[in-house]
Formats: structure tokens, C-alpha cells, sequence
């Protein structure tokens, strides 16, 4: 695990990724020598320029495969689900081949060269990625991990991260039971404790031992530990360990010390110069591309509903600090929806959604006029939903630290968009709190980018719409 704008990547994905991009280059410099090898005039002219133009293929393919999650660390999925993933990922990125292609005619490979680039990647990439995979799945070059404790927070980690995706950062080589602590692990991954904690580090060759008793009032073994560490064994809390293997903040071994002294909240200037830059930059270039888009969506909506019914709608939202604010949309429900005055929850093919509201809500265009939002200030392109005033009064009260996710701006996309379904219960709001926490630790202008670019999985899945 290493830092890249102070957020944790696994090694593998920065191999996985560095090595399919010299792959997409390979592969259109080995379709331009196939295609012109008959003609060394052809050939010579072809290659003058071709470094930029495999950079070029390269770059856009790999942001296709970046936007379809193919670089996401805990993505689970059947080879099947994979390969179509990974096809629509290079169909993506070949039709956004096509529209450069056009903006800069310089950059033109050519028909046959393109189609032969596409095929070869294809094939090249997918085969290396499932040799890489079953690589990356090898127990013997995980890092090798035990947790100190075997009460409720440590079982927390074979409760919550049971998967094979959850574990593909490490190798759990099993707990060691605290002072007095009731045993909620298997039994099976329970390790004796005859021997030190520095001799059990030697011998089972840990990379890392996490801090996961329940009660840590003179019961850890600093000495131990100490000793540990002089080996080069890495000490991490358990809520900092689940926040860097799964994404997300647990609320249940949450406590106030470790938000204070985990660091992240990043408030500098610099850092809020750099978002609000990002946001315009980014609200102004999505409404370029989607203005088409947007007028189609009103035409749709003014032959639907007649002459006289609204094309937006307004609605109050919660934002940074608390304070509130007029969220628009483009409206997708019927206009008499909520004519009681009671907020609800949308439910599954709820009733209320209008046709074209339908189509709008699972492609998100009901969204875009959001983009008005974040001009003024009052949202960020990435972070927390934002929720109605009458929801977050209730939440706040039914869910510890959720008045937490107020402490930046709302944002038109968010990691807990990529990472859980649509919430539509207090359950839900719970379990999203998780992400949103993290999210609202860790950003910055480099995690903004990867949520922007993954939320086109989002849209082109319909994922979590309602």
C-alpha cells in the first residue's frame, strides 16, 4: 500500500494499471507495422508521429476501463460479468477515439488501424489481467496480517470482510485473544499466545499487526508492540485498517479520539481554492457536452405533462454547515407528488414518476440542472448527497456522527454513490454514512477525479436509481 496524493493505492492496481497502459500503446504501434508492412513508404510515414498517437490511444482507453471500475480494488464480478465490462469499456473508449479523431484530425490512425489497435488490446489486456488476477489471489504475496483481539470489534473483520475481494490487500493469518475478552471469532483462526508477539511476527513473517481489542485500558502489550515495530511490523488501529482495505469509516468502532487524531479533513486554503477551481472548471465542461441533452429532457417533459406544468422543480436541501438551500432538477414526478406536504422516501417503481421522469431518473438527467447549484456555491461536483431538512433532523438524532457529512459541500456525485445502492430508509442512510464519512476525511482534488470518472459506470448502468 503506498500514498498517491495522500490516498492509499494498492501496489497491484498501480502494476496492473502501469502495465496494461504500455499494453494499449503495443498494441496500435503493432497494428500500424501490420497494416503498412507491405508498403515501407506507407510505414515510414505512419510512424513519425506514432508515439504521441499510442499515448493518445492509450490514455483514452484506459480512462474507458477507469470509468466501467476495472481499477477498483474490491470489484466483484464473474468472469463473464467481467469481459462484458471490459467490452463496453473499450467500446467506450473507441467511440471517444472517434469524436477526438474528429476535433483533431492530426491524431487520425485510420479505420483498419483503429479496428486491428481495438481487437489486439482487447485480447492483450483481458488475458493479462486474468493472469494478473489469479497472481494478485496468491496467498504467498499478501501481505501477511494478524489481529491483535478476538472479541466483537475484531470479529468485525471476518463478519464484514468475509469475501475474496475484501481480502485481495492481505492475508489473515488469524487472532490472538485479548486480556478478558470474550472469544467471538472461529475458532479455528483463533493463534496461541505461548510465545511473544515479536516471535510469532518472526516466524509467521507479518507485514502487519492490527489493534482490534475491546478494551484497550492496560490490556495492550506496548512493549510487545514496540518490539514489533523495530522489526518493521506496521501497528494500525482497526478502524484505520477497514477504512484503507474497505472504503469506508465503521460506524460501530467509531469513537471521537480517532476522528481527532487520524488525520484527513483537509480545510486549507490552497485545498479549498483547488476544489472550488475544480468544480467551475468541471460544472461548465459537463454543461457543454450536455446541453443537447438537456433541451431534449425539457422538450420531452413540456409533451408530456401540456402546456402550463413545471419543467423544474425546486426543492430544499441541507448543505455545508447545515444551512439550507434550493436544489433544482428537472422534475420527474407528477406535479401534485407531495401536494400534503410530507417528505417520503422514493421507493421502487414508485408510482409518483412520470414517464420521461422514468428514463431521466435512471440515466440521471433530472440531475443536471444541479450544475446551476455548484456555479453558485451552494454544491460541489463531488461529495455527500444532500438530503431534505426534514430527514436530516430525524437521522441526526437516530445516527451517531451523521451530522458529520455536513461538514463540506453536497456534492452532484460521491463515493457513496460508487460504492453503495440507493438509500431510501434509515438503514440505508446508516450504511451510506460510511462512505460519506470517508469521503469527507479523505478528499481531495486527485479522489474527485476518480469519483467524477467512475460515476460514468454510474450512469451507464443505471445503477442505484430509483
Amino acid at each position: 500500500m503506498i500514498r498517491l496524493f495522500r490516498q492509499p493505492i494498492v501496489r497491484w492496481l498501480i502494476l496492473m494499471g502501469a502495465c496494461e497502459l504500455l499494453l494499449l500503446a503495443a498494441s496500435l504501434n503493432l497494428a500500424t507495422y501490420i497494416r503498412f508492412a507491405p508498403s515501407p513508404d506507407d510505414l515510414a510515414a505512419s510512424t513519425q508521429t506514432l508515439t504521441a498517437r499510442a499515448v493518445m490511444f492509450a490514455a483514452v482507453i484506459f480512462l474507458g476501463m477507469a470509468a466501467l471500475g476495472e481499477y477498483r480494488s474490491t470489484l466483484r464480478m464473474s468472469w463473464r460479468g467481467q469481459i462484458a465490462r471490459h467490452a463496453i469499456a473499450f467500446i467506450l473508449g473507441g467511440l471517444t477515439l472517434v469524436v477526438g479523431y474528429y476535433v483533431i484530425p492530426q491524431a487520425y490512425v485510420g479505420r483498419g488501424v483503429l479496428g486491428m489497435a481495438l481487437l489486439i488490446a482487447f485480447v492483450a489486456t483481458a488475458t493479462f489481467r486474468g493472469l494478473f488476477m489469479r497472481l494478485v489471489e496468491m496467498e504467498s504475496l499478501k501481505r501477511r496480517v494478524v489481529v491483535l483481539g478476538a472479541g466483537q470489534r475484531a470479529a468485525q473483520i471476518h463478519n464484514r470482510m468475509r469475501r475474496r475481494s475484501d481480502r485481495r490487500g492481505f492475508c489473515l493469518v488469524g487472532y490472538l485473544q485479548g486480556l478478558n475478552e470474550t472469544v467471538m471469532v472461529p475458532e479455528n483462526l483463533l493463534l496461541t499466545r505461548d510465545e511473544s508477539l515479536a516471535q510469532l511476527a518472526r516466524r509467521e513473517h507479518l507485514n502487519e499487526i492490527v489493534v482490534g481489542v475491546d478494551d484497550r485500558r492496560g490490556s495492550l502489550p506496548m512493549d510487545d508492540l514496540l518490539a514489533c515495530r523495530q522489526l518493521g511490523v506496521q501497528i494500525t488501529d482497526l478502524t484505520t485498517f477497514v477504512e484503507r482495505e474497505a472504503g469506508r469509516v465503521q460506524l460501530t468502532m467509531l469513537d471521537p479520539s480517532w476522528l481527532v487524531f487520524s488525520g484527513g479533513f483537509n480545510a486549507s486554503p490552497l485545498a479549498v481554492f483547488l476544489k472550488r477551481a475544480f468544480d467551475i472548471a468541471a460544472s461548465v465542461a459537463i454543461a457543454l457536452l450536455c446541453w443537447p441533452i438537456m433541451l431534449g429532457v425539457v422538450l420531452a417533459i413540456r409533451v408530456e405533462s401540456g402546456r402550463g406544468q413545471p419543467i423544474f422543480y425546486r426543492q430544499e436541501r441541507v448543505g455545508e454547515h447545515g444551512r439550507p438551500f434550493w436544489l433544482y432538477k428537472f422534475r420527474s414526478m407528477r406535479a401534485d407528488a407531495e401536494m400534503d406536504g410530507i417528505a417520503r422516501w422514493a421507493k421502487s417503481n414508485d408510482d409518483r414518476v412520470t414517464r420521461v421522469g422514468r428514463i431521466c431518473r435512471k440515466l440521471r438527467f433530472d440531475e443536471l440542472p444541479q450544475l446551476w447549484n455548484v456555479v453558485r456555491g451552494d454544491m460541489s461536483i463531488v461529495g455527500p448527497r444532500p438530503e431534505r431538512p426534514q430527514f436530516v433532523s430525524d437521522l441526526e438524532t437516530k445516527i451517531r456522527y451523521y451530522n458529520l457529512r455536513h461538514s463540506i459541500k453536497p456534492g452532484l456525485a460521491g463515493w457513496a454513490q460508487l460504492s453503495y445502492p440507493y438509500g431510501a430508509s434509515e438503514e440505508d442512510a446508516a450504511e451510506k454514512l460510511k462512505y460519506d464519512l470517508f469521503y469527507v476525511k479523505n478528499h481531495n482534488l486527485f479522489l474527485d477525479m476518480v469519483i467524477l470518472i467512475e460515476t460514468v459506470e454510474v450512469v451507464l448502468f443505471g445503477r442505484g436509481a430509483r
